[in-house]
């Protein structure tokens, strides 16, 4: 999807492909394309000999979509576990680790307001 949007919304499995770092072979891409477009994600125009895939939903949505992904695959869906682990993992600097805790502040005295 990434490879879609940088590429303007228009582009070709070829195209497409190209983006790819470590790409996989021309049919796994097109594999790949045929999902997402089966998901609803993508869309397609034939251009001669070709297909011009395009995304039917927003950026924004995409990586909504890959993230509940991500967490359902490797974390059970526990959102809890997933943010323990990247705490935990990462190489936080002490201004980033300030930086989530004043976030953290910030929705529980939203949630404390809407009570």
């Amino acid at each position: 999807m990434d490879a879609v949007f940088a590429l303007g919304n228009r582009a070709s499995a070829e195209e497409i492909r190209a983006r790819l770092t470590s790409p996989p072979g021309d049919s796994s891409v097109r594999v790949m394309l045929a999902r997402l477009e089966k998901k609803g994600c993508l869309k397609h125009q034939q251009d001669g000999l070709r297909y011009i895939y395009s995304a039917t939903i927003s950026p924004a949505v995409a990586k909504r979509r890959a993230l509940r992904q991500y967490l359902q695959t490797f974390f059970g869906g526990s959102l809890g576990q997933m943010m323990t682990a990247l705490v935990a993992e990462a190489a936080w600097t002490d201004d980033e680790l300030d930086a989530l805790k004043v976030e953290i502040d910030r929705v529980r005295k939203e949630r404390k307001k809407q009570s």
